[in-house]
């Protein structure tokens, strides 16, 4: 039984693609065990795996990552593996020294174009410094997967290597919200959802402007991040308190009976370099999953889930008015039949298969 030793520089409690893909290889026969980064309300007993989390001493920027690499470098070292498994370019330096030193396999699962983050585009130093972590180390990477086939491609063009496409779909397994009461409150208004990270060039200022020509609707933000405390001054400025609700995050199995609530789910990033623009973010197919229509910016890889399916609709317009008026349209519109259609095949159990094949 071949052990994978998994390294996420995040809090797997909240880290969904890691997830799918460590129960995955643990429902196989695989030995799993995680090294992780720990934070704020982290549970690593609730795992069928073995989960070891580092407690950083510098909790972001560059200072954290230097640390958590080198920490992550020496962990890995001396842990017993048959293969290694890093996620994202910010775990990559120490597991391709180490596959070297211990001649290791190693796949490497990018869940985005890590140099074009948005965080990234004024700080042209700070970028210049992972577009040469990214130069050095991805030309030397045997097995490769992504969650996008545009960042597939993006690889091969750049670097002539060649990564499998596993979409990030969820489970077919959603929980049925029939025994659980509205969490949005007994108004019965129509919620417009999002679910992720409150960071840079997601949109967010946008849908926050939005509300206010949005009648008799209430707008929910399930996450954090580095912009929260903007957004929240934002909405006191506009006087929209009543309208539009931050809840923290929220636990991904507890999220799942929350989501099917909901009346529009939201994924509105901007075009902030190629990141974006070739994303699929996972709560498009959360929200297909639980039968709530999309309404997505005109992004090609987002754009061809609603050329693919009728689930929802492409923004139009980014004016705040006119956004508003869109809204209200899809409120009137039907897309049951496109959603459970799509339900059916955009999930994980059809990406496993490709998973398997290449730790197999």
């Amino acid at each position: 039984m071949k052990t994978v030793l998994v390294s996420v520089s995040n809090d797997l409690t909240f880290d969904q693609r890691v997830q799918k893909v460590c129960n995955t290889l643990h429902k196989h026969g695989f030995t799993i065990h995680v090294i992780g980064r720990e934070q704020k309300n982290s549970n690593p007993s609730q795992f069928d795996y073995k989960v070891e989390l580092i407690q950083p001493i510098f909790n972001k920027g560059f200072l954290f990552y230097i640390e958590f690499n080198i920490r992550l470098f020496f962990k890995i070292l001396v842990t017993k593996k048959d293969i290694l498994l890093a996620n994202d370019l910010d775990t990559l330096l120490p597991n391709q020294m180490v596959s070297r030193l211990q001649s290791k396999k190693l796949v490497f699962d990018s869940h985005e174009l890590f140099s074009e983050i948005p965080e990234l585009v004024d700080r042209p130093f700070i970028k210049s410094i992972w577009k040469r972590l990214e130069n050095s180390l991805i030309p030397k990477q045997q097995y490769g997967i992504t969650v996008s086939s545009k960042i597939a491609d993006v690889y091969k063009e750049l670097y002539h290597v060649n990564f499998s496409t596993i979409k990030n779909y969820p489970n077919a397994d959603v929980n049925s919200n029939s025994k659980v009461d509205n969490p949005f409150g007994k108004e019965l208004k129509p919620i417009i959802l999002y679910q992720g990270a409150l960071n840079l060039g997601r949109g967010l200022e946008l849908i926050i402007d939005t509300m206010e020509y949005v009648s008799d609707c209430k707008l929910v933000l399930i996450g954090d991040g580095d912009i929260r405390h903007d957004l929240e001054k934002r909405v006191i400025e506009k006087k929209l308190q009543n309208q539009i609700e931050f809840t923290g995050k929220i636990h991904p199995k507890k999220l799942k009976n929350i989501t099917p609530f909901a009346s529009i789910g939201i994924s509105l990033e901007e075009d902030l370099g190629l990141n974006y623009r070739f994303a699929m973010p996972n709560k498009i197919f959360d929200y297909i999953q639980a039968g709530v229509p999309i309404l997505i910016s005109d992004l090609p890889e987002m754009k061809s889930v609603i050329d693919n399916y009728d689930v929802g609709e492409v923004v139009k317009n980014r004016n705040p008015e006119k956004l508003a008026f869109q809204i209200q349209s899809i409120l009137q519109k039907d897309f049951s039949a496109g959603l459970k259609k799509a339900g059916k095949k955009l999930i994980w159990e059809n990406q496993e298969k490709e998973l398997l094949r290449t730790f197999q």
